[in-house]
């Protein structure tokens, strides 16, 4: 008789995941790193889309801890570590970060310059995405150069004070009034002084431009 082969053991390999979400009834996804695609669902089908802000704003309510934890899984580790900084915005992290993958170092000494990227958009007044002008930019011209292309002043000042932010996570309703007080030689002074800018000194500064 013999010899019995031994019993190969089924092993379990855990695949990428999608994250995804409902708004106003229609099915959102992100697909899995690094492609980063963000798409709807159109009858049975995934269509790729550029999500606005209520739709990332729907995301936020629904991805927790539990939901992204998976999807992190397969992101790099320094990614990893630099969406961990986010809680209500991390979907809009996620997008810059996947979208300009350069921007990772400054991003992560920087922060708060993140709100600013992902809301480029808005801020220049453009109808559709700059992902790869923004990384153009970049390559041209550092971190200083998507400064001036997103109308901050393209100054260490500048890189001092939003690396100062104690909170990543600058409310959209002050990213459009800082941009104007970091023109402002006065404001800039004010700002340096700060060693930690914590959410009350950004209402107490930007609260008359917010209004």
């Amino acid at each position: 008789m013999g010899a019995m082969k031994p019993i190969r053991r089924l092993e379990k390999f855990a695949l990428p995941l999608a994250l995804t979400w409902s708004h106003c009834g229609v099915m959102y996804r992100v697909t899995a790193w690094p492609e980063v695609s963000f798409e709807r669902l159109y009858g049975d089908e995934w269509m790729g889309v550029t999500p606005g802000e209520d739709v990332l704003a729907s995301a936020a309510q629904t991805c927790g801890p539990l939901e992204w934890r998976p999807y992190l899984e397969f992101v790099p580790a320094a990614v990893r570590e630099f969406l961990a900084r986010f809680r209500i915005t991390r979907m809009e992290a996620l997008q810059v970060i996947a979208r300009c993958p350069v921007l990772l170092e400054e991003l992560t000494e920087y922060p708060a310059l993140t709100g600013y990227v992902a809301a480029h958009m808005g801020l220049r007044g453009t109808p559709g995405p700059g992902w790869d002008e923004i990384n153009a930019v970049h390559e041209r011209s550092g971190v200083f150069g998507v400064l001036e292309w997103l109308g901050l002043p393209a100054s260490r000042q500048t890189i001092a004070i939003l690396g100062n932010v104690a909170d990543p996570e600058l409310p959209k309703k002050f990213l459009e009034p800082l941009r104007t007080l970091l023109w402002e030689p006065g404001a800039i002074f004010a700002l340096q002084r700060m060693p930690v800018i914590t959410d009350r000194h950004l209402v107490r500064c930007c609260h008359p431009l917010a209004a």
